[in-house]
This record gives C-alpha cells, structure tokens and sequence, in this order.
C-alpha cells in the first residue's frame, strides 16, 4: 500500500480537482480529502519502521517515503491541522487558495517522510513555491512584495539545501537524510538552509514580512506548516548540536521586544511564532531522549493552539477589517464565543496549567534542567514571562477588551467558529490528559518519574504568570506600557526593505550621472572633430577651394622630392 499510495500523494494529487467542484459540493470535497489522506496515515503507524519506495536516480538509491516516529507523529499533526484550517476556509470561493493550500500542506507532510536529500529538496521547494499563492491572493501591492521577497528567501533556502545535499556527497557518498552533524561544508548548508526556514536570528522576517499580508485564511495555513517542517528537520539531521541551545534562547528573547511595541496583532503573533519556535530548538540542541520528546510535543501542541490565534485574529479581521490593536477593543459583545476561543489559545500558548502548551513545554523546561544549563533555563523562564504578556495578555485583550471601540459586527461565520471550537477543544483535552500524546512521541523515556501535575511543576509555573500578569496590570496602570499606535516596526529586514533599496536607487543614480557625463563627453568630441572636418573639408573649407595651377604643380612637386629623400635617405 505504501509503495503505491504514498502519503500526501492524495492530497497533492486530488487538490488540482478541486476547480471541478463547486458550491457544496466543494466544499465536502475539501474536507474529504484531508479525512481520507488521515486515515491512510494512520494505517501506515503498524508498519515496521524502515524505508519504503526505493528508486534509482542516476545510479544512485534514494528513499521518498521513510516511515519511522518522528515523520509519523509530524505527518499525524500537519493532517489534524490542514483538516482543521480546510474547515476554517470553507467560506472561501477562491480554487487558487484551496489548491495552494492543499498542496503546500502535502509537500510538507511529504518532505517529513522523505528517507533522501533529494527527495526533501523537492518537496521544500514545492512548499515555497505553492505558499507563495496564499500571500499574493490579497491581490494587493503590498502582498505582492512580500510574496516576492517570501518567494526569493526560500528558494534560496532550496539551492543552499540542494548544494548542501551535493557537496555532503561529494564528501560522504550518501544522500540518507539521517543525522547530519555540523563541520562540512556541505552539512552547514544544509543547516543554513533549515535555519531560513526555521527563522533563525537574522534570517527571521520573511515570517513577519510575509505571514500578515497572506489572506485572512492563507495565514493560518502559513503558521502551521513552514517552520514547523524546518523543525522536524533539524531534529532529524542536528540533534544534540549544542550551538543550537544558544541560537534557541535568542530566539526565545528578542520577539519579546518586538512583540510588545507591535500594533498589527497579526504581526504580534508572528514574533510570538519566533519566539516559539525558540524553545524546540533548544530542545533541538540539548539532543536527549526528553528534550527531543519535549520538542515534539512542543510542535504538535504549538500547531493547535498558534492556529487557533492566527484564526481567532482572522474571524477578527474577517469581520471588522482590521487586527490594529489602536482600533480594537470591545469585541467581546459582538464576538463571544471568538473571545473564548482566543482565551483559550492564549492560554495555551502562555502555559497555564490544564491547557496543552503547559504539558509540552514543560518536558523541555525539563530536559535543560536535567542537563544543568542554568542560565538557558533562567532565559526560558524569563522568555516565558513574554510569551503570557504578548500572546497571553496583549492579543485578548487590546482584540476584544480593553476600552470600547464602538465597533459593532457579527460573529465569525459558523466554519471559523467550528474550526476554532474544535482546536480549542483538543487544547483542553490534551491539557487535561497528556498521556496520549505522550504515549505517541518518537523517543523511549520513562514518565513514570515524570508528571508535570506536581507541586514542584504546578506551583513555578502560577507564581511565574501571577507576577507576569500583575506587571502588565502595574504598567497599564501606571501608563508605562507602550501604548498601542499605528506604526510600521521594522528590525533586520530594514537591510532588505530600506537600506538594500536605497543603496540600489544610489547606485543608479551614480550610474545614470556617470552615463549622461560619458555620452555628453563623447557628444562633444564627436562634435569638434566632425565641426573640424566640415571646416577643412567642406564645401567651404580650404581643401574645397580652387588653387592656381603652379601652385599645385609647387605642392606635387614637394611631396616628389619628400618621398625621393626617404627612399634613398
């Protein structure tokens, strides 16, 4: 079954059906087709492990499915959360962004089965060139620029993979995507090229650029399949570098900042995604049976409760036209069960206790503790306390409290409210009761010394976010939180949106000057010497003229003896 029906071919192959279809029909369509690839996956969880659909590339094997537990459990969660955001967009009569979607989502699921190389490279770019779609179809100028910029930065990702994946044959003679390591020069491009994706420091703000001016369901399906690919694959080819701890906890940190003075919601949970982003990666770094545990779990929570922000905003943004904190507030009137939905989602992402983002994080907080890394755990903590403040404080509360905005709108339609009824269900659900998930994560460790419902876990965790939530409280008082103005917040991608632009218009200009300068020049002297012919040799010049004859015969006469003394000379 695996050799002729891989996974995500289903949904790569029947989303270019879906312009066939319309109205309802579309519709059940839709959600069919994510319902049935699910159910394929599942019955691949009782194969051996092992690879799968071997073929030959020019004499050399390579593997397209590899079925182990690290890709089962990704390919179980992007299935779960394409379902979901299919439902999300159901309202929706755009074919373009419901083949780019399903499409961009079974690129993803196919690159985590991917057993080669090669195979991931494929389907890396194909994720960027199908999500590219779903920024464009805002159809305005803006999101063509940064669909372009989006587009340009991850097919760089590509060739730097694909070079990447050249050069580590050339050294190795394999193409398996197996654990990597750092130290060649074809494995740092290939980590460069999974830091892009992952929006490592530096190499982040295509996310911030990019993800709010996608269309309202476009960024759902942006936030849950880009960056979490690239995690799963650092965790399948880097595990245990501990570089990555270190590049983790700034991750982890400067969001924060931004976050904070940020006025489009949408972008606030962007810098949040980095900021999330962060902690799997430590636990990337850290590399033990627990911490990679820990990031798995950190991932597979992370895709509910981000998609369920992302699509709390959009319900906003879908009824309003607006997620500028400075013109909302008030919303819980018009939009109640929106506003759960959010409180739900933020707590989750902010790690209370019996929502899901508290029984994941906690195995990474765990990990690091276990390994001693004292100042990264104090980082965390304190990246933590940020997280409540921006996600768990700041979007609730400027989207749907706050002061009255005046604005008076309905609920979102029903298929949002579903989607996020039912994200915000599995939150809870595995907040409540862990154990399943747990019992799925690819990595033996033993729980039974482990439960994150203990004193020692429960107690830090509520001291920690009744001090977060009393400082907000203290600065909201006392006026000394920012305030909420609009504003475009740039940070390093002001090198590509300002500085590059600039510098490109200077040296045009320069170029231009120099060029005009060079053709007036030549004009000039081109000029003179054609003034200068006319002047000697045109009708009115001396070699026009009529001579007398002996003064011709005198002139022939010369050059005669000129030429007989430099013959004989």
């Amino acid at each position: 079954m695996i050799d002729s029906l891989p996974p995500a071919s289903i949904l790569i192959l029947g989303a270019f059906l879906v312009p066939l279809f319309r109205g309802r029909l579309q519709q059940l369509y839709l959600v069919a087709l994510p319902v049935v690839s699910l159910l394929h996956l599942l019955s691949l969880w009782s194969v051996t492990p092992g690879p799968y659909l071997t073929v030959v590339l020019f004499d050399h094997p390579l593997t397209p499915v590899r079925i182990d537990g690290l890709s089962l459990i990704f390919g179980l969660i992007f299935h779960i959360v394409l379902l979901l955001s299919v439902i999300y967009s159901l309202h929706v009569r755009d074919s373009v962004q419901h083949v780019a979607g399903l499409v961009y989502a079974g690129a993803a699921i196919a690159a985590a089965f991917a057993g080669d190389l090669i195979t991931l490279f494929v389907f890396w770019e194909l994720t960027a060139i199908s999500s590219v779609f779903l920024i464009w179809a805002s159809r305005s100028e803006r999101s063509y620029r940064a669909g372009l910029r989006y587009l340009i930065i991850h097919v760089t990702s590509g060739v730097l993979l694909l070079a990447g994946a050249v050069f580590h044959f050339r050294a190795t003679g394999s193409l398996a995507f197996d654990h990597l390591g750092p130290g060649t020069l074809g494995t740092n491009l290939i980590l460069v090229a999974f830091g892009i994706k992952c929006a490592f420091p530096f190499l982040h703000n295509w996310l911030q650029d990019a993800y709010p001016e996608a269309t309202i369901t476009g960024t759902v399906f942006l936030s849950s399949f880009t960056t979490k690919l690239a995690i799963y694959a650092l965790a399948r080819g880097f595990h245990g570098m501990d570089a990555l701890i270190w590049v983790g906890v700034t991750m982890t940190i400067f969001p924060i900042f931004y976050a904070v003075i940020e006025n489009n919601l949408r972008r606030v949970l962007a810098y949040s995604l980095n900021n999330q982003l962060g902690f799997m990666v430590v636990g990337i770094g850290v590399g033990s049976n627990m911490a990679l545990n820990g990031t798995v779990a950190h991932a597979f929570v992370h895709l509910l409760y981000k998609s369920l922000l992302f699509m709390s905003m959009g319900a906003v943004l879908h009824r309003t036209g607006t997620v500028e904190a400075s013109k909302l507030g008030g919303l819980y009137r018009s939009m109640p069960f929106t506003t759960v939905f959010c409180i739900v989602g933020a707590a989750s992402i902010s790690g209370f206790p019996l929502f899901s983002g508290f029984v994941a994080k906690s195995l990474t907080l765990t990990a690091v503790g276990e390994n001693h890394l004292l100042l990264a755990s104090m980082l965390l903590l304190f990246a933590s306390t940020g997280v409540l403040e921006h996600s768990g404080i700041k979007i609730p509360y400027f989207a749907f409290f706050s002061h009255d905005s005046g604005i008076r709108c309905k609920e979102a339609p029903w298929n949002m409210l579903v989607a996020m009824g039912a994200t915000a269900v599995l939150c809870v659900f595995i907040g409540v009761n862990a154990t399943p998930l747990y019992s799925i994560l690819p990595f033996p460790v033993d729980y039974a010394p482990y439960n994150p419902f203990t004193v020692a876990h429960v107690v830090p965790q509520l001291q920690l976010l009744f001090f977060a939530i009393l400082a907000f409280w203290a600065l909201q008082r006392t006026g000394l939180y920012p305030r909420e103005i609009p504003s475009v917040n740039l940070d390093t991608d002001i090198v590509y949106r300002k500085w590059l632009p600039a510098m490109v218009r200077g040296i045009a200009r320069v170029v231009s000057h120099t060029q005009r300068s060079m053709s007036a020049m030549v004009t000039a002297r081109v000029e003179g010497t054609l003034s200068s012919v006319e002047r000697h040799y045109g009708p009115a010049g001396a070699v026009a003229r009529s001579w007398a004859t002996s003064t011709s015969m005198l002139w022939i006469l010369l050059l005669l003896v000129t030429c007989l003394v430099l013959y004989y000379g």
